[in-house]
C-alpha cells in the first residue's frame, strides 16, 4: 500500500507541475503579444520618423520659398514705392479722387514693404543670427531721417509727427539693425494712431546711455497683451486703424535685436496711447 502522505505529495507535485506548465504557456503567450506589440510600435515609430522627415523637408522648402519670394518681391515693391513717391511730388494737376487713389497706393506699398522686410529679418535672425558692424552714429541724424521718411505716410493718414532731440546723441552701433528697430516702432505708431492725431518722437541723452521714446495716441495696449507683447507671430487685441497688415514679427524682431545689443525696450500704455522707450548704451556690443 502506498503511503497516503506520499500520494498527497505526488498530487501536489503534479498540480505544481501543471500550474508551472500553465504559467509558462501564459508567459509565452504574453511574450508573443509583447513581441508583436514591439514590432507594431517599431513600425509606427519608423512611420512617424518618416513623416517627421517629410514634414521637416516640407517646412524647409516652405521657408526657402517664402525667403525667395520675399526677396524677389522687395525689388518691385521698392520701384513702385519710388514711382508713387515721384508721382506724389508732381500731383498738383491730379483730381481729388486721383490724389486719394495715389495716397492709397502709397500706403499699401509701404505696408507691403514693411511686411517683406520683417520676413527677411526673421529669416536672417533665425538662420544666421546677428553679426554687428558697429560704427559711430548720431542717433539724432539716423532717427530724424527715418521720421522724415515716414512723414509723408503720416500726412496721408492725417497724422502729425513731432520730433524733439538734442543736436547730437552719439553712440556706437550697427546702423542697419538699429534702423530696423526704429522702422518697426515708427511703423507701429502710425498703424495704431487714428487720423487727426499725433506721434511724438523724443531723444534724451542720459550720460552713459541714450533713450529714444516713441509715443502714439492710439487705443493703448491691454495689460494682458503687454505680457505677450514680444512673442513671435503674436497678434494683439488692438487692430491697425487704416487696415494695415501685420506679420506679428515686428516687436519680436525689435526685442531680439536690442537683446543682442544689450539694449532694452520698455512699454508704457493706457487708453490715451502707447509709449515705447528704447534704452541704448553709448558703447554697444562689439
Amino acid at each position: 500500500m502506498i503511503n497516503s502522505g506520499l500520494v498527497v505529495i505526488i498530487g501536489f507535485l503534479i498540480m505544481a507541475i501543471c500550474w508551472l506548465l500553465f504559467a509558462a504557456f501564459k508567459l509565452r503567450q504574453k511574450n508573443e503579444i509583447i513581441l508583436r506589440q514591439n514590432k507594431e510600435i517599431e513600425a509606427q515609430f519608423s512611420l512617424l520618423e518618416q513623416r517627421k522627415n517629410e514634414l521637416d523637408e516640407l517646412f524647409h522648402q516652405n521657408k526657402q520659398i517664402i525667403s525667395v519670394v520675399s526677396h524677389d518681391l522687395k525689388g518691385p515693391f521698392n520701384r513702385i514705392f519710388a514711382l508713387v513717391h515721384l508721382m506724389s511730388l508732381s500731383s498738383e494737376n491730379f483730381s481729388p479722387d486721383q490724389k486719394e487713389y495715389l495716397n492709397r497706393i502709397h500706403h499699401v506699398v509701404a505696408d507691403g514693404l514693411g511686411m517683406i522686410r520683417n520676413l527677411l529679418d526673421n529669416r536672417r535672425l533665425e538662420e544666421k543670427g546677428i553679426d554687428f558692424f558697429n560704427e559711430k552714429l548720431n542717433l539724432v541724424t539716423l532717427l530724424g531721417a527715418l521720421v522724415k521718411n515716414y512723414q509723408m505716410l503720416a500726412e496721408k493718414k492725417g497724422i502729425r509727427f513731432h520730433f524733439n532731440a538734442p543736436a547730437t546723441a552719439i553712440l556706437f552701433a550697427d546702423k542697419l539693425y538699429l534702423t530696423r528697430v526704429f522702422e518697426n516702432l515708427l511703423s507701429n505708431a502710425l498703424k495704431f494712431t487714428e487720423p487727426g492725431r499725433q506721434v511724438f518722437v523724443d531723444i534724451i541723452d542720459q550720460g552713459e546711455s541714450i533713450h529714444a521714446a516713441i509715443r502714439d495716441e492710439g487705443p493703448g495696449i491691454s495689460a494682458e497683451d503687454q505680457l505677450k507683447l514680444y512673442n513671435k507671430l503674436q497678434r494683439l487685441t488692438a487692430r491697425p486703424t487704416g487696415g494695415e497688415s501685420s506679420t506679428g514679427l515686428g516687436l519680436w524682431i525689435v526685442k531680439t535685436i536690442l537683446d543682442k545689443m544689450e539694449g532694452t525696450i520698455e512699454c508704457k500704455s493706457s487708453h490715451l496711447g502707447t509709449t515705447f522707450i528704447v534704452k541704448l548704451k553709448k558703447k554697444l556690443v562689439s
